[in-house]
């Protein structure tokens, strides 16, 4: 499925900006926002939750890109389980904040799952700007 969320332009020219670990951690934040939305329809599966943790665990230098991959993937194979677009985008998230451990780049993708994963996406955005770490300068 093709994300048609565009990111807030905003959030996209400053990820660059950040360190590796404040980029993780605030992807993680952004998968774990959208959560409920896997939670709601699988309570009883943590794979995407495991993810977020494993992320915020690697942006804290406590554990390995290889964990964080093995547990990116492991929310993808939840996904693929999901019933709906929401959990299914929630958990996408979920694998790709993990992922941004491995490669940066995924961060975008995890925005932007985090973003189609629910209703009000003019919302959610602003939720993630908000989010976004902001430097003093700002």
């Amino acid at each position: 499925m093709k994300i048609m969320r565009e990111l807030d332009f905003r959030i996209e020219a400053k990820l660059d900006r950040l360190s590796h670990s404040d980029l993780v951690r605030f992807v993680a934040g952004c998968a774990c926002h959208v959560l409920p939305h896997f939670q709601e329809v699988f309570p009883n599966d943590n794979r995407p939750g495991n993810a977020i943790q494993a992320a915020i665990a690697f942006s804290e230098g406590k554990l390995s890109v290889s964990e964080c991959r093995k547990r990116a993937f492991d929310a993808h194979a939840a996904a693929r389980t999901a019933l709906t677009d929401s959990a299914r985008n929630a958990a996408r998230a979920a694998g790709h904040a993990a992922a941004t451990a491995h490669v940066r780049n995924h961060a975008k993708a995890a925005l932007r799952y985090a973003l189609a994963s629910v209703f009000d996406h003019e919302k959610e955005s602003r939720w993630q700007w908000d989010s976004f770490p902001h430097d003093d300068s700002e």
